[in-house]
């Protein structure tokens, strides 16, 4: 936190760890993450290979080495390991749930819905990925808004790749409808020139919302095919603090 009362929140679909050159590399998406320096990271298509049975495999040393808690949403599972969602966070889990956002025939999907303590003031945090196909992404957001009418938090924050190419698609405007206002939100794909808006971070109450912007650098641009999405978040009243 640079300030009191100030977070860093950032999404990104690390892509599998797969960069814009085509190679898988952890160690280089490990750097970004670091060089970051977020208070609290939703991840998209995250890749965790269990190589420790003892342990959350590789995905729980990146947590140790940039001494962040790690909760995973896994939406596949496969003998190697697992495949979905994940939040790193700097702050204490006060409570974790999983949304099913899973549309019949089609990839499993879901959503990572934690309660977090930030120095008293509860932040709760929605980390998702939807679906390719707009029928999927109908159904999931409807779903997801009925499920976000549950477990009031003082904020809320809504982050993840959307997957809407169409800004005045059904799902973009039922969520901005949802968070009270329309909240534009800076291109992120693909990261070596990004065009759409893939990747959203949606923030309630909206006055809480101090910044939005795609962190492009050459790091950036090269270790995924999304850009990573930062949001400055002021807990408490329209004052801050």
């Amino acid at each position: 936190m640079s300030e009191p009362g100030l977070l860093q929140l950032v999404s990104w679909n690390v892509h599998a760890w797969r960069g814009s050159d085509g190679r898988e590399d952890l160690e280089r998406s490990a750097r970004v993450i670091q060089g970051l320096q977020a208070d609290i990271l939703g991840l998209q298509e995250v890749v965790n290979h269990q190589d420790d049975l003892a342990g959350a495999g590789e995905l729980g040393r990146l947590a140790q080495r940039v001494g962040m808690e790690l909760i995973t949403g896994p939406t596949l599972v496969r003998s190697h390991g697992e495949y979905g969602n994940a939040l790193l966070s700097r702050f204490p889990v006060q409570a974790v749930r999983h949304i099913d956002l899973s549309f019949p025939h089609r990839e499993p999907r879901g959503a990572l819905d934690i309660d977090l303590d930030i120095r008293g003031h509860r932040l709760r945090v929605v980390v998702t990925h939807l679906g390719l196909r707009p029928v999927e992404r109908r159904f999931q957001v409807r779903r997801l808004i009925r499920a976000l009418d549950v477990h009031p938090a003082e904020t809320l924050a809504v982050m993840g790749d959307l997957n809407e190419w169409f800004i005045f698609g059904r799902p973009l405007r039922w969520l901005h409808r949802h968070f009270g206002r329309f909240q534009p939100s800076p291109a992120t794909f693909p990261a070596v020139f990004p065009v759409f808006s893939l990747d959203r971070i949606f923030i309630d109450p909206p006055h809480a919302l101090q910044q939005l912007r795609a962190i492009r650098t050459p790091a950036t641009r090269k270790a995924s095919d999304h850009l990573p999405l930062q949001a400055l978040v002021r807990l408490g009243g329209p004052g801050g603090g």
